[in-house]
């Protein structure tokens, strides 16, 4: 644990590592703390996000319907650079899980898995958000990459800690996919550049990685939303890319796709691919079993499963 960089101290650090920083106008005073009651730190990590859009930069400062700004630290452009967003406690991590964050604080790997939402990841943990679509086909330029990479070590550098100190938000929050590039891989990249001298960089390159479903979690939002009250979402990642494999497949109509609500549409799609794949009576319900899901995945291309 840390006490968190003064802004002063955050710019000088990202500057000595090579950065070009830009500054959003009133970033040194932009923050959650005094609207929330809560400080800011003391800080474990850095968690790397993706924003799933473009030109996104005012959104991370203002905010969105429901979630004020500023939705992180550092804001990574694809051709925009890095920019300061804000400085203090920001709604970048949301609830997290806990055996995560200590895992982080220990700096022990490798991480556990994030199977609950019972910490306050917006606590401890200073956030970057990378613009990219995070659907696989968005690449990230090198140059963007490598300055992520330059983020991450510059704080680790700072603070003292390892690369063990950095995660992606989906290793930390149950349902999150981002970033959309393997993070054993950005986490050895940052090993390297620690192990240079501070403006000595690495030129590393982005390994995409493919999205995972947890089939267990899949199952019980088949089996619970059709019978929810309107809007109930029990697992919103994996149902929207299962629902955008059906959809990509021509087995369910996209109207029906990216609420995050496993419905009753959703579970007679799937019921359709199901048959396709030979399976008959309750073999082919609509509820995804660990064959099906795979097979989906695969086909679609957009998605891994994991037990």
């Amino acid at each position: 644990m840390a006490t968190p960089l003064t802004a002063d101290q955050m710019l000088a650090a990202l500057r000595a590592e090579g950065l070009t920083v830009h500054e959003h106008p009133g970033w040194t005073t932009h923050n959650r703390d005094t609207a929330t009651g809560k400080t800011f730190g003391p800080v474990i990590g850095v968690l790397i996000h993706h924003t799933a859009g473009h030109g996104d930069k005012e959104v991370c400062y203002n905010g969105r319907t429901g979630l004020p700004g500023p939705l992180c630290h550092s804001w990574l452009g694809k051709t925009e650079g890095l920019w300061m967003i804000g400085h203090g406690r920001a709604n970048h991590a949301g609830l997290a899980d806990l055996d995560v964050l200590n895992a982080l604080r220990a700096e022990t790997s490798p991480l556990p898995k994030d199977d609950e939402a019972n910490a306050d990841g917006n606590d401890c943990l200073y956030g970057l958000e990378i613009e990219n679509l995070g659907n696989n086909k968005d690449p990230y330029p090198a140059d963007q990459y490598r300055q992520a990479v330059l983020w991450a070590a510059a704080l680790c550098r700072k603070h003292g800690w390892t690369e063990k100190s950095v995660a992606g938000h989906k290793e930390c929050q149950p349902g999150k996919v981002d970033p959309s590039f393997d993070m054993d891989d950005f986490r050895a990249d940052v090993k390297k550049q620690l192990a240079s001298k501070p403006g000595g960089t690495v030129t590393p390159k982005p390994t995409p990685s493919t999205p995972r479903v947890d089939l267990s979690r899949l199952i019980t939002a088949a089996k619970t939303d059709p019978g929810a009250k309107q809007g109930h979402v029990t697992y919103m990642a994996g149902t929207n890319l299962t629902e955008a494999a059906l959809v990509k497949l021509g087995y369910l109509a996209k109207t029906y796709a990216g609420d995050g609500s496993f419905g009753s549409a959703t579970v007679t799609a799937y019921g359709a691919w199901q048959r396709h794949l030979g399976y008959t009576g309750t073999d082919a319900n609509g509820i995804p079993g660990s064959k099906s899901l795979t097979q989906l995945g695969k086909k679609s291309g957009l998605f891994t499963v994991v037990a």
